[in-house]
């Protein structure tokens, strides 16, 4: 018995009894933008990248179940809009310089901004004053570049077995905490070999004394858009 199937933009897409309409289309190679999800993790719902419309209303394709027949839109003028505007969001409201950082050319959200065709902010900038946690031996956290998709508490919990990470606070006021009695990464038991490491999308967390081994230029979102990746939630091998 064949799989059910549901169209994407026009494509047939399987899926397995369950699955959301992000899983199916991760799965089979078809690109639906997204930054907080990952194939490994259950669902958070928290970027609205992946928004499409079915059904005639707008739903977050990863939190959404597949339906048998379901007739999904994503690649569309208007949705596209919505999506540009939310990186838009996410580049003022963090601090980040593309030009300088380790993880540009494997970032996901630069190269979701590129493929969204986002050519300016567009939105005046928070500049909000974070810190860079550079206490541990073997990691950097820089705060400035977190976007919040709590891939590394989610990561750290279900699979170091260490909640080393988490988020606090509510709406604008949310942020990235280090579950350490003072609130520091040194003074958890995170590795550089932990999950939690190598899951982050952009570069709030990277590695020290290991920058740049892989030239700009030369990178996987410099090589094909991230559009062009089969499976964009897969993580970027460091260098």
């Amino acid at each position: 018995m064949s799989a059910p199937t549901f169209l994407l933009d026009g494509r047939p897409v399987a899926f397995a009894e369950g699955q959301s309409i992000l899983q199916a289309a991760v799965a089979a190679g078809a690109y639906i933008p997204h930054l907080c999800f990952h194939p490994d993790f259950a669902p958070h719902g928290s970027c609205k990248v992946c928004t499409v419309r079915v059904g005639g209303r707008e739903a977050a394709a990863c939190t959404t179940r597949a339906v048998a027949g379901a007739v999904v839109e994503s690649d569309t003028p208007a949705l596209n809009d919505e999506r540009r505007a939310l990186v838009q969001m996410l580049f003022v409201e963090g601090n980040h310089f593309c030009p300088s950082c380790e993880r540009s050319g494997d970032c996901k959200l630069q190269a979701t901004a590129r493929d969204l065709g986002m050519t300016t902010p567009h939105y005046d900038h928070f500049y909000p004053d974070r810190p860079v946690d550079a206490s541990h031996p073997e990691l950097l956290l820089d705060f400035n570049r977190c976007i919040l998709c709590s891939l590394c508490e989610r990561a750290s919990r279900e699979v170091d077995r260490k909640n080393a990470f988490a988020l606090s606070g509510r709406g604008i006021r949310t942020r990235l905490i280090v579950n350490s009695r003072t609130g520091r990464l040194a003074d958890t038991d995170v590795r550089a070999t932990d999950r939690a490491v190598h899951v982050c999308p952009v570069g709030a967390i990277l590695p020290k004394r290991r920058g740049f081994a892989t030239p700009l230029g030369q990178r996987t979102f410099d090589l094909k858009p991230i559009s062009a990746v089969a499976d964009s939630s897969a993580e970027i091998e460091e260098g």
